[in-house]
């Protein structure tokens, strides 16, 4: 019997998940560890979306198979926040589908719109469903930077010169994660062009989109005319509405790529249950005030961060978006590589961050650090960390 099965042989040890097993087991042995390693918001869903939840949940009609595709109300509460939030008119019906989180989205889709040897223009470091999602479906990933400067244009334009078969799918994700990275609008005009050009169809992951700290809104790629000719796009309620558990995301805008991932959705789920799917429609509709609540209270745990690991000796980029800092790896420990650095961190200092070689080889020499504990837990993170890196011999700032 065959034991060595295709498509587990092309996927790697998660790295991430032997950092999270160290975790897990210091907490068993009653460590207090301060985990910023993972994405997962430590706060509430507005009090008005719950009760909705509740609400709809006592109705005895509620509990049966829902639509795969996602309830009509759903998806247009999701086309009017396009319009609302970007100017994008969205046909609720042939634009926009419900997915398990954006994370199940883009795993669908791939499984969809892939054939085994096609080649996927992902970047590098990324979050992993941006490459095994294709790689699960049989694809092979050519690799381009995060960072949108010449370099990213560059190897676009040497992918399509020197890639046998050429690459059908680029992949997008900005604000980055893990590296936080953002773009404009002109450049999504950009991309926008080139995609025509060379035929290349773009899938962006806009699930930070709320979560912006300079003061001007992230863009949806859907902004450029014609971008729909091109390009579907993912969000979530995950991180703008704290609702991570709740697995509700979107993807919107071509048509032909919506109703392939639509189709093959309709194999393989009937959606989300209809109480959180009712949940979302009010998450949506409702009161708005929760995404500038969020939005502040990250942007004061980003600079607490940045301060407090200053002042162990660590300097941090102040990340202008998302929920994490990509931070390179402190003077003097920076040959010790990420994997072991954040096993460090984890057992002399408590504190547990991600280790960049898990989004890819060149995360290697980062970690990223999610602003998921309070400001109280991230100051004393700092001091932590400060007496590792003393023991390590890194000097700190004054006190």
């Amino acid at each position: 019997m065959e034991t060595e099965f295709y498509r587990i042989k092309r996927l790697p040890p998660y790295v991430i998940a032997e950092v999270n097993a160290m975790r897990a087991a210091a907490r068993q042995a009653g460590q207090d560890i301060i985990d910023l390693g993972m994405g997962n918001p430590d706060l509430p869903p507005p009090q008005h979306v719950i009760d909705k939840l509740c609400e709809v949940a006592q109705k005895p009609d509620a509990h049966g198979y829902s639509q795969s595709k996602g309830i009509p109300g759903l998806r247009r509460a999701q086309a009017a926040y396009y319009e609302r939030r970007f100017g994008v008119e969205l046909d609720p019906e042939s634009e926009v589908v419900v997915t398990l989180g954006s994370k199940e989205g883009l795993a669908s889709l791939a499984t969809a719109i892939t054939a085994p040897g096609d080649t996927i223009l992902a970047p590098n470091p990324s979050y992993p469903i941006h490459t095994f999602g294709f790689i699960i479906a049989g694809a092979t990933i050519r690799s381009v930077p995060t960072t949108p400067d010449e370099r990213y244009w560059d190897a676009l334009e040497k992918a399509m010169r020197f890639t046998v078969p050429r690459p059908t799918i680029l992949i997008v994700n900005y604000p980055s994660n893990p590296t936080a990275e953002v773009v404009d609008l002109a450049f999504y005009e950009k991309l926008v062009d080139w995609a025509k050009e060379n035929k290349v169809w773009i899938l962006s992951d806009l699930a930070y989109s709320e979560l912006y700290y300079d003061g001007k809104p992230t863009p949806s790629i859907l902004q450029v005319k014609g971008a729909k000719d091109v390009a579907v796009e993912f969000t979530s309620l995950s991180k703008t509405f704290s609702m991570a558990g709740w697995r509700m995301g979107f993807a919107v805008g071509n048509q032909t790529l919506i109703a392939a991932l639509t189709r093959v959705k309709s194999y393989i789920d009937y959606g989300a249950f209809t109480p959180i799917q009712a949940a979302a429609v009010a998450a949506l509709n409702g009161p708005q005030d929760i995404v500038e609540k969020n939005r502040q209270l990250y942007h004061k745990r980003r600079d607490v961060l940045v301060e407090a690991f200053g002042r162990a000796g660590w300097e941090i980029p102040p990340p202008p978006a998302s929920m994490f800092a990509w931070a390179p790896l402190p003077p003097g420990l920076k040959d010790m590589g990420s994997m072991e650095f954040a096993k460090q961190l984890l057992t002399h200092a408590e504190v547990a961050v991600a280790p960049g070689v898990g989004y890819g080889e060149d995360g290697e020499g980062y970690v990223r650090i999610g602003l998921v504990e309070n400001e109280q837990r991230l100051r004393q993170a700092g001091r932590n960390v400060k007496r590792y890196l003393q023991s390590m011999g890194v000097n700190s700032s004054a006190a």
